[in-house]
């Protein structure tokens, strides 16, 4: 998702979750309503100029959708019809912003949050002066710098620490482009992720002969054995990225 602003050769990072804010280069505790006056209290020690907003899974669904062979013509058309997908398949009442990514194999990748919360942040960046360049989910901003860079197909965990050990996010898996997504927004173990999200997918990308070779874990400082070789992703997150 792209919203443009004024031209700068950096954007400061927005790194968003229930639990913390990192922006400017450090993290700050969070609590409360992602659209309240702490958020706002934040934007306004970044330095005045565009802002690329990372937030947490479960606030940007996303939903990969396949064998799209016809989309409707003209872009009002097909903007509507992709709102309807994505709000019939997550079961979501309150009115969506969706931005759709065409893939290969007549595939989409559909993003989307509530239009109320979108405008929110939207306007909280322009009023503070820090206009919003980019919003996009965190899985996709770690699959984004991720997979490309890899050589064999993976699979990444997307996490956010909930209470006691508890994690929800996301699982997205790769080959030579995007292949599955999964998101689970109801709280699990390591453990409980690893016995009945992660080797059961495993087992079904072996079966459509589109086995992962690797694990990586964002979100979790260890993760139970699966059979593949798991990589921990150190919490490296940029104060600002190039525009």
């Amino acid at each position: 998702m792209r919203m443009l602003g004024p031209r700068s050769k950096h954007a400061s990072m927005v790194w968003l979750e229930p639990h913390r804010v990192h922006a400017g280069g450090q993290f700050h505790p969070f609590s409360g309503a992602p659209e309240g006056d702490g958020l706002s209290r934040i934007l306004a020690a970044l330095p005045q100029a565009p802002t690329h907003w990372v937030v947490d899974d479960p606030w940007i669904p996303s939903l990969l959708l396949r064998d799209i062979v016809e989309v409707p013509a003209g872009t009002e058309a097909r903007e509507a019809f992709f709102r309807w997908r994505f709000s019939q398949d997550l079961l979501l009442d309150a009115p969506q912003f969706v931005q759709a990514l065409a893939l290969e194999q007549s595939a989409w990748l559909l993003t989307g949050l509530p239009q109320q919360l979108r405008d929110a942040w939207i306007q909280m960046a322009a009023a503070a002066g820090r206009p919003m360049r980019r919003l996009q989910p965190r899985w996709l901003w770690l699959y984004n710098r991720l997979a490309p860079t890899r050589e064999m197909p993976g699979i990444l965990l997307s996490l956010s620490l909930q209470d006691e050990g508890m994690y929800t996010g996301t699982l997205a898996s790769w080959g030579h482009n995007l292949t599955l997504l999964r998101q689970w927004v109801e709280p699990a173990t390591a453990d409980t992720w690893s016995q009945e999200r992660l080797l059961p997918t495993i087992a079904y990308l072996q079966r459509e002969a589109r086995s992962p070779q690797e694990l990586h874990v964002w979100g979790a400082a260890h993760w139970p054995d699966c059979g593949l070789p798991v990589r921990i992703l150190q919490p490296e997150i940029p104060a600002q990225e190039s525009l």
